[in-house]
């Protein structure tokens, strides 16, 4: 596979961000930019569009110039709300994309080829979504949905109670593309101060390489 097929990227920043004390994840400033902005930068070129799934003020993104699209089930019911928005937003605005790829707002390394990876495994297993993984972890909010399964998906958040992407994943079945992690790991993600100071030194680090 050349090419992936045409893709909405969606960046996850609806979480509570509990263990940064309530502080929005996507704002803390990584390499004197908010960390949403790295995130979009790596993901951008590898998507037809992009956009940010938040609640909340809209207009604290405004610099971004991307839509904001909050959850559509009230209550925060975590990440799988968020894939859900992107999924119906992307049924009503852009028909012509198939497929949505998600990734958190606080991976601010994230590869590349995330999304053609994603793709390849996809077609490869024959599954209907995939998720990455690197060394022995999956990452299962860094994933590929098809559009299709928002229904389901909506039935299953809003009338089962389910909140677990890997429980989603396991009822339909998945592909994993897994990167080395090598001396980093390009999923690492920030979830505490400890974890901001140590994104500042690797993103040193890639400023020197």
């Amino acid at each position: 596979m050349s090419l992936p097929p045409p893709t909405l990227g969606v960046i996850l920043a609806g979480g509570l961000s509990r263990r940064m004390g309530g502080t929005d994840k996507a704002l803390l400033s990584l390499a004197g930019r908010p960390l949403v902005e790295h995130v979009a930068d790596r993901l951008a070129p590898q998507c037809e569009s992009i956009i940010l799934n938040a609640n909340g003020d809209p207009s604290r993104f405004r610099k971004m110039s991307l839509p904001v699209v909050p959850d559509s089930i009230p209550d925060h019911p975590g990440p799988l709300a968020g894939i859900l928005a992107a999924l119906e937003w992307s049924a009503a605005h852009r028909p012509d994309i198939a497929w949505v790829v998600s990734t958190p707002a606080d991976t601010p390394f994230i590869p590349m080829d995330l999304v053609l990876r994603l793709h390849e495994a996809c077609a490869e297993s024959r599954k209907l979504m995939a998720c990455a993984a690197s060394g022995s972890q999956a990452h299962f909010a860094v994933g590929l949905w098809p559009v299709s399964l928002r229904h389901d998906l909506r039935q299953a958040v809003l009338n089962e109670g389910m909140r677990s992407i890997r429980d989603w994943l396991d009822r339909h079945g998945h592909a994993e593309a897994a990167w080395p992690v090598a001396s980093n790991d390009p999923f690492f993600n920030i979830n505490t101060p400890e974890d901001l100071r140590h994104a500042e030194a690797l993103a040193q680090q890639e400023r020197v390489e």
